[in-house]
């Protein structure tokens, strides 16, 4: 596949650029040098290469969910400035 000037027109349109022919004809060239520099890749022998979804292996971080002993309601509250039955009380915040 290859750039045609009529390709970098369509890709200046939609980008909102303008180019005069000497800079269409530079950008026709490049993007062409890039796209064989791409092809390249078409050489290599991928068949015992597992797909990837990213490039890097990733892993859960979390740990599993344990259920350990906390503190009392009681002894939570026991240092509250205020507290209303089994709650801290907090000033109001939100009109």
């Amino acid at each position: 596949m290859s750039v045609t000037i009529k390709d970098v027109e369509h890709i200046a349109e939609l980008a909102r650029l303008e180019f005069n022919e000497s800079e269409k004809q530079k950008l026709t060239h490049e993007l062409n040098e890039i796209l064989k520099y791409v092809e390249k890749l078409d050489e290599l022998d991928t068949s015992n290469v597992e797909p990837l979804s990213h490039v890097i292996e990733l892993s859960n971080v979390f740990r599993d969910d344990v259920v350990k002993p906390s503190i009392s309601t009681e002894e939570a509250l026991k240092n509250a400035p205020a507290k209303k039955d089994t709650f801290f009380r907090v000033p109001k915040v939100i009109g």
